[in-house]
């Protein structure tokens, strides 16, 4: 009597043989694509200068936009114990077009030769770009080196993780700056069809269950899509830090300014605000223009600005106050800076204005100048 009859006997369950699984072989799977550079407008231009605008880090100055390696990660979960990197896709440019090579786990015996092609790779080139990579695909990468007992050195390129840049510049706009989002909003490329990346983990999960490697194509192609996407969307982002004009919205404009200070690029940020002075975010460009010319030491340029925002009915009592300092300490006229403390009182004493703490203890301030201002005249004048 052989097994299945002696459990048929005894009433036990009797199990359908399972589908044969694929061997995993001496090596993870590789699969390659190369795409037109025509889909990649702008980007054998990219320079390491236009990069440094972008971001605080340092980036070579003569980086060759061949030397960018576009990388992104499938994994098993969202991090922590447990999470693998099942699939890694990396892309760059060359002569032939835009190539991307997919590096697919197809057991776990198979994560070594996958993480020595992600190792070998990285090598190769000199800056790393990830969509939220700083916070997901490196620490995970890392991870997986230290404990498979690899070097982690290759990790260590200067890093462009474009979520975070794009945060700086549409977040104000958009709200929420995902991948996708962006792709439909800022390139005009709304994907159709796409796995969305909440079920890729399931899709791998069921994938090793049976088998059916049909079951990985829509994971495959969404992280192809991913990575072109990132070269895309950089010099995408290129363009319009090096030519701030082509930007429509005044949010934009105004946050690319409060970027770029963040870079320390103030002559650039000061452009940027100009820009956008005279659409939606007008009092805040203003307000930002002005405060940079003050921390730069141009006063009076501070001081033309201020004129300006009150000639345009913009930021209330602020510019008031601004120029009654102005006033008093650059130009030595106490008089002018009393009648300009003068009218920051009265708009500060408006009904429709909220009386809150801040409103509050910014009146208790102007109100201690105003008192002071006149002493200093009385005295000026006994």
């Amino acid at each position: 009597m052989n097994l299945r009859d002696k459990l048929r006997a005894v009433g036990g369950p009797v199990r359908a043989p399972a589908e044969p699984r694929p061997e995993t072989a001496a090596d993870c799977r590789h699969l390659s694509e190369i795409r037109p550079l025509t889909e990649f407008p702008g980007a054998e231009e990219l320079t390491g200068e236009t990069l440094s605008l972008m971001t605080e880090k340092e980036i070579p100055p003569r980086l060759d936009p061949r030397k960018i390696l576009y990388l992104d990660t499938e994994t098993t979960g969202l991090g922590g114990a447990g999470s693998v990197a099942f699939l890694v896709g990396m892309g760059y440019l060359t002569d032939r077009g835009f190539e991307v090579h997919q590096f697919l786990m197809r057991d776990y015996p198979e994560e070594p030769y996958l993480l020595r092609h992600v190792a070998a790779g990285l090598e190769k080139f000199d800056a790393l770009c990830t969509f939220n990579g700083s916070t997901f695909d490196l620490p995970l990468l890392e991870s997986r080196l230290l404990m498979n007992r690899m070097d982690r050195g290759c990790l260590r390129l200067p890093h462009l993780d474009l979520l975070h840049l794009c945060r700086r510049l549409w977040k104000l706009r958009l709200g929420r700056c995902n991948l996708g989002r962006l792709e439909e909003v800022i390139l005009g490329k709304p994907r159709e069809d796409d796995l969305p990346g909440s079920e890729v983990p399931q899709r791998y999960f069921t994938y090793l269950k049976t088998g059916q490697e049909s079951l990985l194509t829509d994971v495959l192609d969404h992280n192809a899509q991913d990575i072109a996407s990132l070269c895309v969307l950089l010099n995408h982002m290129a363009d319009l830090y090096l030519h701030p004009e082509k930007i429509a919205f005044s949010e934009d404009v105004y946050s690319m300014g409060r970027a770029l200070e963040k870079t320390r690029h103030r002559e650039e940020a000061r452009r940027c605000y100009a820009l956008a002075r005279p659409g939606k975010m007008g009092t805040e460009a203003s307000r930002a223009l002005a405060v940079s010319y003050r921390r730069g030491g141009d006063r009076e340029e501070a001081a033309r600005v201020w004129r300006e925002m009150i000639a345009r009915r913009q930021g209330g009592a602020e510019p008031y106050i601004e120029l009654a300092k102005y006033e008093e300490h650059v130009r030595r006229n106490p008089a002018e800076a009393l009648r300009l403390t003068e009218q920051a009182l009265s708009l500060l004493s408006e009904p429709s204005l909220e009386n809150g703490e801040a409103v509050q203890a910014l009146k208790n301030e102007v109100q201690y100048r105003h008192q002071r201002l006149r002493r200093r005249l009385k005295e000026r004048n006994a």
